[in-house]
C-alpha cells in the first residue's frame, strides 16, 4: 500500500457540520468527507484491492468508493487529519492477513474431564430432588 499515492487519489470535501460550534456551524464548513475510490486506486495492488473490498464491503458503495467523514472538532484542519488517520487505519486493518486456524483433535483427557464434571453435576441435582414414594 503506497500511502502517498493514496493521499493523492483522495477527494476531500468540506461540508457544514452538525457538531459543536454554535453559530459557527451555520456559517463555516468544518465537516470533512473523504472519498477514496478503491476500485481504481493505483496505490494498491490487485491482491490488496480484493482484500479491502471483501473486508470493507459494508462500507464501500456500489461504485467502489469508500467514504470516511469527521466532524469531531470545530477545526476543518483537525477534522481532515482525523478523517485521514481513520481512513488509513481502516485500510491497514483490512490488509491484515489472519492465520488460518489449525484443526486439532480434542485430547482424550479433556473429554473425560468434561464428562466427569457433567456426571458430578447430575448427581448433585439428583440429590436435590424430592424422593418418589
Amino acid at each position: 500500500m503506497d500511502t502517498r499515492q493514496i493521499e493523492s487519489e483522495l477527494v476531500v470535501k468540506a461540508v457544514r457540520s452538525g457538531g459543536p460550534g454554535g453559530q459557527n456551524v451555520n456559517k463555516v464548513s468544518t465537516k470533512i468527507q473523504l472519498y477514496f475510490n478503491v476500485a481504481q486506486s493505483q496505490g494498491l495492488t490487485d491482491e490488496e484491492r480484493l482484500r479491502i473490498t471483501q473486508k470493507l464491503s459494508s462500507r464501500i458503495s456500489a461504485d467502489g468508493i469508500l467514504m470516511v467523514h469527521s466532524d469531531l472538532t470545530r477545526s476543518q484542519l483537525k477534522n481532515r487529519g482525523e478523517a485521514m488517520s481513520r481512513l488509513f487505519e481502516l485500510l491497514e486493518q483490512a490488509l491484515i492477513v489472519e492465520k488460518p486456524r489449525k484443526v486439532r483433535r480434542i485430547p482424550k483427557a479433556a473429554v473425560e474431564k468434561r464428562l466427569k464434571a457433567k456426571k458430578v453435576q447430575s448427581e448433585v441435582k439428583q440429590a436435590r430432588r424430592k424422593p418418589n414414594f
